[in-house]
């Protein structure tokens, strides 16, 4: 049987931020930012097991995270984003925690504000469906374009049929470990792009604006005020 497995690449060190460690473990309303993440899966019924990857040599993850009874920490996260995902989905699928035909959703650990409606409709939406999809916003704000990387105005570029990717990117986990075999980890900079590369164009359902990235450390106040609401 088909199960909805989370993972969660949390190896990053967020130098953007600009904390002393790394922002997934940043207290937040009461909490670690990737406690809330977590939390906010475990509260949904419709998820068998949430795994969540970070680097082999992690000294706060067990200082500060409570796990609940389906959720497991991995330390087989790799440099980047897209090698931690293929480091820990190889993991599960050679330990055989999961299956090959399982849906995966990658999740990144710092979106930690993702409303159980948007949750819902990404699985309601794709479900099994052989190209995955993964959530998205259309883009709403003028775009421009900088000329050679000056901060001035080389044209105004169109934004229809523009979206703007978030996550969680849910894909079958042979065809996503398929996706990242072989490939230059620099090069992808989210789950998407890499089945992209195969020839397959994921769905998009519409995610929600609340689900935001914690970046700089300028976040925070709103991301603390959602997570307060």
């Amino acid at each position: 049987m088909m199960n909805y497995i989370v993972l969660i690449p949390a190896a990053g060190v967020g130098s953007r931020f600009g904390a002393s460690y790394p922002k997934q473990y940043v207290e937040l309303a009461g909490r670690a930012v990737l406690q809330h993440t977590i939390d906010l899966f475990v509260k949904n019924g419709r998820l068998a097991h949430i795994a969540v990857i970070v680097s082999p040599d992690d000294e706060w993850v067990d200082e500060v995270i409570r796990l609940p009874e389906n959720v497991a920490v991995y330390r087989v996260g790799g440099k980047s984003r897209a090698e931690t995902v293929v480091n820990g989905l190889n993991y599960l699928i050679n330990h055989k925690i999961i299956q090959a035909d399982d849906m995966i959703l990658v999740h990144d650990a710092v979106r930690c504000c993702l409303p159980q409606t948007a949750l819902n409709r990404l699985l309601d939406t794709v479900g099994n469906r052989a190209q995955g999809g993964i959530l998205a916003i259309p883009v709403v704000d003028t775009l421009k374009r900088a000329e050679h990387c000056e901060p001035v105005i080389a044209k105004t570029v169109s934004r229809a049929g523009l979206w703007q990717a978030q996550t969680p990117q849910m894909f079958q986990a042979a065809l996503l470990q398929k996706s990242l075999q072989n490939v230059d980890f620099s090069e992808i900079t989210d789950e998407a792009s890499a089945v992209e590369r195969l020839g397959i164009a994921p769905l998009l359902v519409e995610g929600d604006s609340r689900n935001i990235k914690l970046t700089r450390a300028d976040d925070a106040d709103y991301v603390a005020w959602l997570l307060g609401q």
